[in-house]
């Protein structure tokens, strides 16, 4: 089964402040390396035309346009013809994109949620602007980046047809160990969030201040600048995903935190866990509903509620251990959640989708 495919996505071209670029780099990728065409139609944004990491993805086709109407005039019979259409979260204009876009193809829709937790208290206090209820209940498939019960609140509640879990992976091209040399104690990647940052202050700021002879870094932008720092904090504004495997391969351990909305649903694991986990660094974790069914805790990943328990894993967890942690963690997201899994996953749900439409009512 070889696919013509169309996603009109956030960004593939720049990475900058957003977590969607890589995703569709190792998506789009892999379903073109598995004999799919793949066209990917971006916003052309200012904020990420000065920030273009890969201008010109070297997988499949990609086509930046600078309005709705270009959109509609350039590409109408793209979209029309095509086997499968995705349109992506934090689309810009997504709601009349998504309208269109139901309006004029006659394969295959879906909807693919980047930030699904996000997505559903947004529409549900009625400021989404990429996606609505309506379109919701329209979409043939509804691809979620969290899993868990969240997909049943989906289907019951906001009428989705099929909602089906396509997590974040990780390009294992990318993302494997460097021989960088340690250089902190305990790092962390990540955009600033204000819901993210009580938890960056509880777990790592404040072990920062009670451990001043030990180093730890934070990558990302939009910080504001009222934030204070530890001194023993080291900043970096922005990494490209190039320099990822190495920042990751420089730190004892790494820390992952979430998004409130994706606390309380679960089931939503970060792109850096993913990546971290590859790269071999352990990884020290907040806690949510989940994430055991991802990594075992202990085992894979430290989970960590409050700066005892961060200080804990930084003082007490021997070299030999925490080099097996980061193997065993590495091991587990090779073999369950790279972006040619997630390719296959895509696969098998446009054939089973496919397949339902095909049988006659009430077999």
């Amino acid at each position: 089964m070889k696919l013509d495919i169309v996603i009109l996505g956030l960004s593939i071209t720049s990475s900058w402040g957003n977590g969607h670029a890589t995703t569709y780099r190792g998506l789009v990728r892999e379903l073109t390396r598995r004999g799919h065409r793949v066209r990917f139609f971006e916003r052309d944004a200012p904020w990420y035309a000065g920030n273009r990491d890969m201008p010109r993805p070297p997988w499949g086709e990609t086509q930046l346009y600078s309005s709705l109407q270009e959109l509609k005039d350039r590409h109408d019979r793209a979209v029309r013809d095509a086997d499968l259409v995705v349109v992506g979260s934090y689309v810009p204009l997504g709601v009349e994109i998504g309208r269109w876009v139901l309006d004029t193809a006659r394969g295959l829709t879906a909807f693919y949620d980047i930030d699904t937790p996000v997505t559903v208290a947004r529409v549900a206090r009625g400021d989404c602007e990429y996606v609505s209820r309506d379109l919701i209940a329209r979409y043939d498939l509804y691809l979620s980046f969290t899993g868990g019960p969240l997909l049943q609140y989906l289907e019951r509640e906001l009428g989705a047809r099929a909602a089906r879990p396509l997590y974040c992976s990780v390009d294992p091209e990318l993302y494997e160990p460097q021989e960088a040399g340690l250089q902190w104690d305990l790092g962390y990647l990540g955009t600033y969030s204000e819901d993210r940052q009580p938890a960056l202050e509880r777990l790592m700021l404040a072990t920062a201040r009670q451990l001043p002879q030990r180093r730890f870094v934070v990558a990302g932008p939009q910080y504001p600048a009222s934030i204070r720092w530890p001194k023993n904090v080291h900043r970096i504004t922005h990494l490209s995903p190039r320099e990822h495997a190495a920042f990751y391969s420089g730190q004892r351990f790494t820390l992952n935190v979430t998004r409130a909305d994706m606390i309380r649903w679960g089931w939503s694991p970060s792109v850096r866990l993913f990546e971290a986990a590859a790269c071999c660094v352990p990884i020290i974790s907040d806690v949510w509903p989940g994430i055991e069914t991802l990594l075992e805790p202990g085992k894979e990943i430290l989970l960590a509620r409050d700066v005892a328990d961060t200080l804990r894993y930084l003082r007490e967890v021997p070299e030999a251990e925490r080099r097996k942690l980061g193997a065993r963690a590495r091991s587990r997201v090779l073999a369950s959640h790279t972006a040619a899994h997630r390719a296959i996953q895509l696969e098998g749900y446009v054939a089973a989708l496919r397949e339902s439409l095909l049988r006659p009512s009430g077999s």
